[in-house]
């Protein structure tokens, strides 16, 4: 025989092997697969995982869902019915899909299909498929002051914990969205701030008459995004005057008040002087000896003399 023709039967040998090989390991084995290991859906939506049966021989195979929670497994479908916290809320579709029809922020975790099929040599294959619930933020809570000085340094805020995933943060100016880099844009190139889309954050290190106007903020996700109601943020040249006004205020409120203390304070000392010299007397003897004068040379008793 010609080697080659040799080497030809050979490969069509080998090749007829593979091919009875893998028709039976396909009609003897459970083998799973499903469109996507990790599935995104948005909350109040419906969402499919899918757990298709690509080989089995078994007619009746034994289906179950499992959902794995913090490491944590549930029963999800069991038995032929749906169970847990998605009891009323999925509902398992051929060949073993699991359709959940409403989906909540609480469903996000790791769900396992099993299949078990006592008929085949391989009998039990199973699959994991992540999911994640994304929420749409909720009004952001949007801290803006009602007025600020030229040349100060001022912060405003946006926040909210809603969302997943976390939202991204965009201000706007009377309803004109602020670029995130002021440098980028000539109608705002004069501005100083820095925003921070990751934190909501606002600051402008130096306020000019220009920044003055209506502030809001937009909270947004892949789910879709909320606003705060917008706010006045004026700005109002340094007063020079006003400050003047309220340091001479200031100095003289002072000095009225150390008036009064010394006043109140010499009053209260010239009353107590007053009352010791009322209260000093030349003391009053009460013996009945009468004195005279030294001019008589004697002395005299009285009738009222005590011995």
């Amino acid at each position: 025989m010609d080697i080659s023709a040799f080497k030809m039967a050979k490969r069509r040998q080998t090749a007829g092997v593979l091919l009875l090989c893998s028709l039976c390991c396909s009609t003897l084995a459970v083998i799973l697969r499903t469109t996507s290991k990790s599935v995104w859906a948005t909350e109040f939506e419906p969402i499919e995982l899918t757990c298709l049966i690509e080989s089995i021989s078994t007619n009746n195979p034994r289906i179950e869902w499992k959902k794995i929670k913090n490491g944590v497994p549930s029963y999800v479908y069991f038995q032929n019915k749906i169970s847990g916290d998605l009891e009323h809320r999925a509902t398992l579709r051929e060949p073993a899909n699991l359709l959940i029809l409403n989906t909540t922020r609480s469903d996000s975790a790791q769900y396992r299909c099993e299949v078990a099929a006592i008929d085949d040599q391989k009998p039990f294959d199973e699959i994991v498929i992540s999911l994640s619930v994304r929420v749409k933020p909720v009004t952001p809570r949007c801290t803006v002051p009602e007025s600020v000085t030229v040349g100060s340094t001022t912060e405003l805020r946006c926040v909210e914990n809603e969302g997943y995933p976390p939202s991204q943060y965009q201000w706007f100016r009377n309803n004109e969205e602020l670029p995130d880099d002021p440098k980028t844009s000539t109608r705002f190139i004069n501005s100083s701030y820095v925003m921070n889309t990751d934190t909501g954050s606002l600051k402008f290190r130096t306020v000019k008459k220009e920044d003055a106007g209506d502030y809001h903020c937009q909270a947004r996700n892949e789910a879709g995004y909320s606003k705060c109601e917008a706010q006045l943020m004026e700005v109002y040249d340094q007063d020079i005057m006003g400050i003047s006004l309220k340091v001479l205020g200031g100095v003289t409120a002072l000095i009225l008040v150390t008036v009064g203390l010394c006043h109140i304070q010499k009053h209260s000392y010239c009353s107590c002087k007053d009352h010791r010299e009322n209260n000093y007397k030349v003391p009053q003897h009460n013996s009945t000896m009468d004195y005279v004068s030294t001019d008589e040379g004697h002395f005299r008793h009285k009738s009222s003399f005590v011995i």
